[in-house]
């Protein structure tokens, strides 16, 4: 369920699609982000997997949800990524109105470099507790 902000918006995808265009995403905060190896990994993964909750990308990185929490709420201002939350669980994805050539990067990153997702991948794939509704992309 999408939640409401006291101005009345919507708190969600749509609402948060809007920082992108408003000049946060531009190519400075961009590489800021991936110069910081947990929210270049928490990227990738969300460009491999589509969505995924805040305990996923926990166990995929094996870090505390304090600081994977800290690094996607930087990611979400910064205009990278957008949220929702599904009762208990905010779930993340990438900004869809990312700009092509930060997705491009993004790809080419994965692509290229496919050992950087080889743990994170191990880990979130032998989640025990991984929620039923995380293992499927929104």
């Amino acid at each position: 369920m999408i939640g409401v902000e006291k101005t009345g918006n919507p708190v969600g995808y749509e609402a948060q699609r809007q920082n992108l265009s408003e000049g946060a995403g531009d190519a400075l905060m961009f590489y800021k982000n991936l110069a910081e190896e947990n929210r270049l990994l928490s990227l990738l993964l969300l460009k491999q997997e589509g969505e995924l909750c805040v305990c996923e990308i926990m166990e995929a990185l094996n870090q505390s949800q304090p600081k994977i929490s800290r690094h996607l709420a930087q990611l979400r201002r910064s205009g990278l990524l957008v949220d929702r939350r599904q009762g208990q669980w905010v779930l993340y994805r990438l900004n869809p109105d990312m700009h092509t050539w930060m997705q491009d990067v993004l790809e080419r990153t994965l692509i290229e470099n496919p050992h950087l997702l080889e743990e994170p991948s191990r880990r979130l794939s032998d989640m025990s507790t991984r929620p039923i509704f995380c293992s499927t992309s929104a």
